[in-house]
């Protein structure tokens, strides 16, 4: 039986089978981002093991298909395996082996990428100051206790979380919180309108307001705006119902046994132990357009654990890499030419695609002027 399964492992058919598979979810995935949206997409289709369901147009086919995850692994078990069964390392297969190993490394590197690596955003104004971004299309909803007047202790729930569950107890807060509706997106307005819902609550910013339920937007250039009615709950009683939504920017505060806390419903932050203050923004513009020709952002970056303090010039084309992070010069407010958005990308892994490009070339080379220098050795004594 093991012997059986190890042969198919190494098979040059279930080679060939996988990547015609990998092809079609290429095929599959593509045309989903019409009705799905590229990020929703892309997590469903190359992100996951296996698929429930693809869409092909507007039929979706009632099968399981496999996701990129399980594609890729395979792939992975498939070469490894051919290669210990049947490579015998010889001089003479030194560039084949190499551009195998590049192989398997993009394989790996891909994975590791689409498993730690992040991508977020940090908007600054002009002399202000932060120690966090936030990501494009993730959100949260954060219980903060701000007793501490030195420091808040955060407590982050995953909107995916928040749109499963009905309550939620997290082990470091001594009450529940029970969700009693949430919308994937919407908006808010102080009247009523068209569609519109009346929000009834106890507590909070929400009261009087109205919401209009949206459909989830797949527009690459716009972003969901979810929300919840939360009600917090203790095992002597109800402490109260709010609505907490990612339009609403400001906390909302309450107090048990003695603790203050705050609720939020909000874009997904990623902290750092130092803080960004732009100093100076710089946006320059073709004479007579409005085509970009050069903008930059000088910051000053502060870091009161190791005292660090200096000013770094990021623009286009040159990012600032910093503590295992690379800031860009993404963008800025086409309303106010004081403000800046830099990208910020995490990615632990980035080293990896050019290591395994290298490693194929090289391996290409070898084993090209292995056989040329063979050749023309026989060529010689011929």
């Amino acid at each position: 039986m093991l012997d059986r399964l190890f042969r198919t492992l190494t098979s040059l058919r279930l080679t060939v089978v996988l990547l015609c598979a990998g092809l079609l979810l290429v095929f599959v995935g593509t045309l989903a981002q019409v009705h799905e949206g590229l990020y929703l997409a892309q997590t469903r289709y190359f992100k996951s093991w296996f698929i429930w369901r693809p869409t092909v147009g507007d039929y979706q086919w009632p099968i399981l298909f496999p996701g990129g995850y399980l594609l890729g692994t395979l792939l992975i078990i498939n070469l490894l395996a051919a290669h210990a069964m049947r490579f015998k390392f010889t001089k003479k297969k030194t560039g084949i082996f190499m551009v195998h190993a590049g192989v398997v490394c993009l394989l790996l590197g891909q994975l590791l990428t689409d498993a730690f690596s992040s991508e977020s955003a940090m908007r600054l104004s002009e002399g202000e100051a932060k120690n966090y971004s936030q990501d494009f299309r993730a959100n949260e909803l954060v219980v903060i206790d701000a007793t501490d007047p030195k420091h808040d202790e955060v407590v982050s729930i995953d909107e995916h979380r928040v749109a499963t569950s009905k309550e939620i107890s997290p082990e470091k807060l001594p009450f529940t919180l029970r969700i009693l509706k949430y919308w994937p997106n919407g908006a808010l307005f102080t009247h009523p309108t068209n569609s519109s819902i009346p929000i009834t609550v106890t507590k909070g910013a929400g009261q009087g307001l109205h919401l209009v339920p949206l459909q989830p937007t797949v527009n690459m250039d716009e972003r969901n705006v979810p929300g919840a009615l939360v009600e917090v709950v203790t095992p002597q009683g109800s402490l109260g119902t709010w609505l907490l939504s990612c339009e609403m920017g400001a906390r909302q505060e309450f107090s048990h046994q003695n603790r203050s806390y705050q609720l939020a419903f909000r874009f997904k932050r990623y902290y750092q132990p130092y803080y960004l203050k732009l100093e100076k923004f710089t946006h320059e513009k073709y004479r007579g357009t409005e085509i970009p020709k050069n903008f930059a952002s000088r910051v000053r970056i502060e870091r009161p654990d190791t005292g660090e303090n200096r000013e770094v010039l990021i623009y286009m084309n040159s990012p600032l890499r910093y503590d295992g992070k690379t800031f860009y010069q993404a963008g800025f407010d086409e309303h106010d030419p004081r403000v800046t958005i830099l990208q910020v990308v995490r990615n632990p892994s980035w080293l990896t695609p050019y290591f395994a490009c290298v490693l194929v070339a090289l391996g290409l080379i070898v084993q090209f002027l292995t056989h040329l220098i063979g050749f023309a050795a026989k060529w010689r004594t011929a």
